[in-house]
Formats: C-alpha cells, structure tokens, sequence
C-alpha cells in the first residue's frame, strides 16, 4: 500500500511538471498574440483621432464662417434700417415740396383776380377769370389723385357719407337715396379723405 501510494504521488507530479511544461511552451505564442493585438490597436485609435480631428476643424471653420457672414449681414441690416430712416424723415419733411410748388400758379392766379376786382367794373372778366383759376384748381387736384365724389341720386352709404338730415321722400324711387349735399366730399386714389355732408331721404 505504501510502495503504492509514493508511486502515485510520483506519478501525480511527473504530471504537473509536464503540464507546466506545456504552459510554458505554449506561452510565447499567447504572449505574442497578445502583442500584436496590442500593436493593431492603437493604430486604429490614432487613425480614429485623427478623422474625429480634421471633422471637428472643418465643423469650427463653418462656424467662423457662418459668424462671419452673421455679423455682416446685421451690419448691412443696420446700415439699410438707418438709410431708411433717414429717408423717411426726408420725405416727411419734404414731401409736399412739390404738391405745394405746383400750386403757386393757383395762388399766383388768385392774386391777380383779387387785384382786378379792385381796379375792373367788369363782372363777367372778372366771373370768367374766376372760372378760369377754378377750372386750373380742380385739374391741378385730378392730376394728384384727388377726385369729388358723387352725391345727388346716389343711394346712400354710412361707410361713405356722412348724413346730417332726413326727409320724407316725395317718391318711393328716393327712399334711402341722397337728395342734397351741403359740403362735397372727396376721395385721394380711391380713399376718403373728406365725408362729404348730406340729406337723406326717408
């Protein structure tokens, strides 16, 4: 039983030592492998860097771009928000230059009519020339835009008259149409500016 037992522990190492011997021989090449993997991956991770590096340069030159053409295009918007202002306040200040230029001859017209009814006993000279400067006046007012509107016969509207008396209508045809106008009302490119006053019928 002993000579037994000391053979089996015999035997039992002899097997250790041939497994390690096996776990030595075997280990180089485990050791290699690891190596190598070792070697192949951190080229992949600079090559990775490296993309991700160039993508975020690109990424931050169309930033600077894109601020660039920002700030440019506000200070066009502020410089074209100032020119408009200021030619705003021009035209609010000069605007009616012209209007009030082409209205001098009227004005100059008017004079001499005043000027000859003091020295001329003539009234129909002096009717005609009135006729005359009036006619000029209302041409002067069509050429702006300036138009009378049509009262008498019309029916009557709230949006366009303004109604200071009712009557009773002589016939059923007047009903609710205007049948006199004590001040003429008048219209700038199609828009009232003045309402004019009238009688309705009823």
């Amino acid at each position: 039983m002993t000579k037994k037992t000391k053979n089996g522990k015999a035997q039992e190492t002899e097997n250790k030592e041939l497994e390690q011997e096996v776990n030595i021989d075997n280990a180089p090449q485990a050791e290699e492998g690891a190596e190598q993997t070792q070697e192949n991956l951190p080229e992949e991770e600079v090559d990775e860097t490296a993309k991700l590096t160039a993508e975020i340069d690109d990424l931050k030159a169309q930033i600077d771009k894109q601020k660039d053409d920002y700030l440019r295009l506000m200070a066009e918007f502020d410089n074209y928000r100032r020119r408009t202002l200021r030619e705003k306040a021009d035209l609010a200040r000069n605007g009616g230059e012209s209007c009030m230029k082409a209205i001098l001859p009227v004005i100059d017209d008017v004079e001499r009519a005043m000027q000859a009814v003091d020295s001329s006993n003539d009234v129909e000279a002096l009717k005609e020339g009135v006729n005359l400067i009036y006619s000029k006046f209302r041409t002067y007012l069509e050429q702006n835009g300036v138009k009378e509107m049509e009262t008498i016969g019309v029916d009557f509207d709230a949006d366009k008259h303004e109604a200071i008396a009712q009557i009773p209508a002589a016939t059923p045809e007047q009903k609710g149409k205007i049948i006199d106008c004590t001040q003429k009302g008048y219209t700038l490119n199609d828009v009232v500016i003045r309402f004019p006053k009238v009688v309705v019928a009823q």
